[in-house]
Parts: structure tokens; C-alpha cells; sequence
């Protein structure tokens, strides 16, 4: 949006809280001269709103008495979009698992959190209601990734449910394409790598799950309540359900740390710590459909570390390797011992199954 624009929607905003202002006044407020104070008011009588210039020593300018701006006409698609948009602006690198968020430059907090205010008020209600509890209950991980569709009002009525303590009917397709009817307790809406999910307890179930939104068919909120459990952490079930979603290759290792530090060296989301042994060394199990990526993962970790398997790994660590070394001088490879992965440890048992993801 241009500055003009910007000031032009502002000088409404300013008449639309009532009295008449005089050019001076309003001058002022918007940072420019009286004259130009006129053109924005010419804009708006353009635009059809009623702007009435009255002359004289009481004189001044004002909207026509009993004018209102009419309701904000979006869709729930269009709603979610904008609203969604300022989230997004208005999260830095401060905010739990959020770095790297790209939001508006120059955008401060308070402008952002104003405008989404804005938006809200001049909604439907029930819409402005529904978006309120996604934007107060919605967390979020990063990186951001690539957008997945999703329709907007499942993700809206799921949030609703999730703020208010209520459950739900869902309707829902699997990765694998099986279609089940459940009712679950949604304990909180996160967003993750371009993808929306919602944990919840299945009480037809033990433990914590996680759904995707975008595969939800039909949702249907129900009557009744729950509760969720005290300290319970949408995120961290999130991030645990899918770093252990099972996939093509398992990736064993065992690193010299304790659990909690090992968890601060790898990507969120990808790696599952299983227990510290009496040595300090912990047990480590990345899923991944791909090995590709995983010796540049593993190169950056910090402290020393043992890959027990798969065997295909260890040719792409040593190819690597082999790259690394060859890009120091000469003098520095004479003098750099090697060693061959297949020297290492036996593996150790993999690690637990985290709570389901449908990933």
C-alpha cells in the first residue's frame, strides 16, 4: 500500500470516530499540509464516502451524521489469507521456534497487531470470532515451508473447538488413503513446514495424536468439554510425533551429549533422542525418505558422534568427507588421520515409538 493511500485510509479512520476536525488538526495528525488534507478529502467523496467541508469560525470537516463503513465482505478463504498474512509478519526471531520468519520490513509489532485488530472488527462476527481463536491459539514452528492447501473453515472450526474446550467429529483420509470416522479432543493447532496439524486425544485411543487439517474430509464440532492436560505442549508433541513417523531409512547414531542438548543440534522435527547412557553418549534415530541431505545434517553437528547404520549412509559420508579434505592444502591432508565408518560400534537399539503423526 503507497503512503498517500495509507494516509487517505487513515484520515477515515480518524473521521469515523466522530465530531468535525479542522483541516489544522487534521493536518497534523497525518504528517502533511492542509492543502494536500483537502485532496484526501476529495479521494474519499471519489469513493463515494460522504465528507461534508463546512466553513466558518466552527467550521471544519466531517462525515455525513450516521454513516457507518459497511461489513469487511471476505470470504473464510479470503479472511483467513489476510489474517494469516499478519501472523506470519508479525513473528521474530524472539518467538519460540520461530526463527528465520520473513515477515514485513519495517513492520513493527504494534502496527501489526493494530491492523489485525482492525480486520477482526470489521468482520462478521462469526468469522471474526473463529479467526480470533486461531490467531490467539494457533503456534508455530519453523522453517515455514512451502504452503499446503488446506480449507479454510476446518481450520477455523477446529480452532474454535480447540480454544473452547470442545470436542470433535472428524472425518479423516490417512496417508496411506484409509478413511476413518473418530471423535477427538483437539488440544491445540500448530502450524509446521507449510502444513497445518491439530493435536488431540483419541479417547478410542491411548496417547497424544496428530492430524493434518488438509486431510480432514468433514468436521463436525460436538457438545460436551475436556481438559487438557496441565503443561501439555502442542509443539513439542508435534515435533516428536513427526521426527518419528516411520519412513524409508532409519538413521542410527549415538552422540556425546546429553538428551536435551542433542535435541538444539539438529533440525526441529527430524531427530528422536532415546536415553543418555552411563558414558554420556545418546541414542539418536532420524526417519528420512531420502539420505542425500543427512552428511551435511550430521557435519554440522557439534560434538563427537558414532553412525551405527544404515550401511548405504556411510558411502555418503565418506564422499563428504573426501570433499572436505580435498578442499584444504595439501600439507593439511598428509597430516589428517582417516578413519573408516564401518569401524564403528554396534548399533544400539532403536528408539521408542513417539506418538502417532500422520505426516
Amino acid at each position: 500500500m503507497t503512503r498517500p493511500t495509507a494516509r487517505v485510509l487513515a484520515l477515515l479512520e480518524i473521521l469515523q470516530a466522530g465530531g468535525t476536525r479542522t483541516a489544522a488538526d487534521l493536518a497534523q495528525r497525518l504528517g502533511v499540509d492542509e492543502r494536500t488534507v483537502r485532496r484526501y478529502v476529495e479521494h474519499l467523496v471519489d469513493l463515494g464516502v460522504p465528507v461534508e467541508s463546512v466553513r466558518g469560525r466552527y467550521g471544519g470537516i466531517h462525515l455525513v451524521p450516521g454513516y457507518r463503513m459497511p461489513p469487511l465482505m471476505l470470504t473464510e478463504d479470503e479472511a483467513l489469507a489476510v489474517v494469516l498474512g499478519l501472523v506470519g509478519s508479525r513473528r521474530d526471531g524472539s518467538t519460540s521456534r520461530s526463527a528465520g520468519t520473513g515477515g514485513l520490513p519495517g513492520a513493527s509489532t504494534v502496527a501489526l497487531e493494530s491492523a489485525t485488530a482492525k480486520v477482526l472488527r470489521v468482520l462478521p462476527k462469526t468469522l471474526a470470532r473463529r479467526l480470533d481463536a486461531l490467531l490467539t491459539g494457533v503456534q508455530l514452528t519453523a522453517p515455514t515451508g512451502e504452503p499446503t492447501a488446506v480449507q479454510a473453515d476446518h481450520l477455523l472450526v477446529v480452532a474454535e473447538a480447540a480454544r473452547d474446550r470442545r470436542p470433535v467429529a472428524l472425518e479423516y483420509t490417512d496417508s496411506q488413503g484409509r478413511r476413518s470416522s473418530r471423535t477427538v479432543h483437539p488440544y491445540g493447532v500448530v502450524a509446521h513446514s507449510g502444513r497445518w496439524y491439530v493435536t488431540a486425544a483419541d479417547p478410542a485411543a491411548p496417547g497424544v495424536r496428530t492430524f493434518r487439517v488438509d486431510r480432514i474430509a468433514a468436521l463436525t464440532t460436538l457438545p460436551g468439554s475436556f481438559e487438557v492436560p496441565e503443561g501439555f505442549d502442542p509443539v513439542g508433541a508435534l515435533l516428536q510425533a513427526v521426527a518419528g513417523a516411520p519412513r524409508r531409512h532409519a538413521v542410527r547414531l549415538r552422540v556425546q551429549a546429553p538428551a536435551d542438548a542433542v535435541r538444539g543440534m539438529f533440525p526441529a522435527g527430524i531427530a528422536t533422542p532415546d536415553g543418555t547412557d552411563d558414558e554420556g553418549w545418546t541414542r539418536v534415530v532420524i526417519q528420512v525418505e531420502r539420505l542425500d541431505w543427512v552428511p551435511t545434517v550430521l557435519a554440522a553437528v557439534p560434538v563427537p558422534f558414532v553412525v551405527d547404520g544404515p550401511e548405504e549412509l556411510w558411502s555418503l559420508l565418506q564422499a563428504l568427507a573426501a570433499r572436505l579434505t580435498a578442499a584444504a592444502p595439501a600439507t593439511v591432508q598428509a597430516a589428517s588421520p582417516s578413519a573408516h565408518p564401518s569401524s564403528s560400534p554396534s548399533a544400539p537399539p532403536a528408539a521408542e515409538a513417539a506418538p502417532a503423526a500422520d505426516v
